[in-house]
């Protein structure tokens, strides 16, 4: 066993069978577990390139019995696992995230979401093999691409998601949240076109195409004097020029304009960001060609029954969730799509107190004895909370009541 196993063994328990079954079988799991967390975070693969981990937990599931679909919206490194208790009941869907971010590998922690994800699905199948008394579908989602690449909303897209009743994700953090809110979130890549000529001998016959980026910078920074406090915009020249005796001709930025609300993100700040690109390209005589190459992400909005699930399952397993945040995380996600159509819950576990994330501190600490923890509690948390909406039918129908509430404020 890992120096992890004692981190469970040692919490105190409640008392019910249920927990003590689950409890019990995550000892016989761990190890499964811990290894494919490391593996995925010893071989870090960025979005869509995710081939040896979604072929681990693919692996894994299939040999636990789920019947797992692979190649989802013609991503071939998304999946849908599934396992059937019965002919009714409610379908809990698990998300798992495995992409990495460039140059510092699993700074996300995504390793972390994977096992945890994977772990929470086979101890619900242990616990309903248990309880045929109760009935329902346990689904796997592998979706890959969260870190910019949208996975999830191009799942949503193709119809993949149909049939869930309630999804959960759970992400590691610097502390410890029963649910959050998030920022809705949208890429902008502004590829600029000018003419290309000698910087010494010509300059004149030229037209700078990194100046109208850096004039779309320039007007951006403005902007932001403007711009309510929780929005966030922030970019990147990704391409300005190849030599400097050389007149850019071509030069690209790629932005992300983040806010709490996404109508007032498309419908209002996307437009004032993508006209700083415009006039700067007017003023320098370039032109600008305008795209996003991923899909936008949605605020996230959470359940308040599942919240209220998950809190109670923290306290469950030892740890104590931070009081309900007042502002939204100034992050984003694309569960936040799947939030927006399924009932959702994105609780985050504390990794280590007050870490930051996308940082190569937090991705030592996702590989070692911090996010084997992370795992193991985040697998109970979860499993723990879809294991009450099985039991009970009346907590599923307050859950929807709740989700179509929130989809009419």
């Amino acid at each position: 066993m890992t120096n992890a196993s004692n981190v469970h063994r040692a919490l105190p328990d409640s008392g019910h069978s249920d927990e003590y079954h689950l409890r019990a079988e995550l000892e016989e799991i761990e190890d499964a577990l811990l290894g494919i967390s490391h593996a995925i975070h010893a071989r870090p693969e960025t979005r869509f390139e995710e081939y040896f981990a979604a072929k681990l937990l693919v692996d894994k599931l299939s040999s636990e019995g789920f019947l797992v679909t692979q190649n989802l919206a013609d991503l071939p490194t998304a999946f849908r696992a599934e396992y059937a208790a019965g002919k009714d009941g409610p379908t809990i869907a698990f998300f798992c995230e495995y992409d990495a971010l460039e140059e510092i590998g699993h700074g996300c922690g995504h390793n972390i979401v994977a096992a945890a994800g994977l772990g929470a699905a086979l101890l619900t199948k242990s616990w309903m093999t248990k309880n045929p008394q109760w009935t329902g579908r346990i689904v796997v989602i592998g979706s890959p691409g969260e870190e910019g690449g949208g996975g999830k909303a191009l799942l949503l897209d193709s119809d993949c998601l149909d049939g869930i009743d309630a999804a959960m994700l759970i992400h590691p953090e610097g502390y410890t949240l029963s649910a959050m809110t998030t920022l809705a979130r949208s890429m902008l890549d502004f590829n600029f076109k000018g003419k290309a000529a000698h910087a010494a001998v010509s300059p004149e016959k030229g037209v700078n195409a990194l100046d109208a980026s850096v004039l779309t910078l320039t007007a951006i920074g403005l902007l932001r004097q403007q711009l309510p406090p929780d929005v966030r915009v922030h970019a990147i020249v990704t391409h300005g020029g190849d030599v400097p005796n050389i007149i850019p001709e071509t030069a690209s930025i790629r932005a992300f304009v983040r806010a709490p609300d996404t109508k007032l993100l498309m419908e209002n700040l996307v437009p004032r960001v993508t006209n700083c690109a415009r006039g700067a390209a007017l003023a320098t005589g370039a032109t600008v060609e305008i795209t996003s190459s991923a899909p936008p992400y949605a605020a996230m909005q959470p359940n308040p029954v599942l919240a209220r699930l998950v809190e109670s399952s923290f306290v469950r397993v030892g740890r104590t969730p931070e009081p309900p945040l007042n502002e939204v995380l100034p992050g984003s996600t694309d569960m936040g799509n799947v939030s927006q159509l399924i009932p959702s819950i994105h609780p985050v576990i504390e990794l280590e107190p007050g870490i930051g994330l996308h940082s190569r501190e937090a991705s030592a600490l996702a590989g070692g004895p911090q996010g084997d923890r992370a795992v193991l509690d985040g697998a109970l948390v979860l499993a723990m909370t879809a294991v009450q909406l099985f039991a009970s039918p009346d907590l599923v129908h307050e859950m929807k009541v709740s989700f179509a509430e929130g989809n009419q404020s």
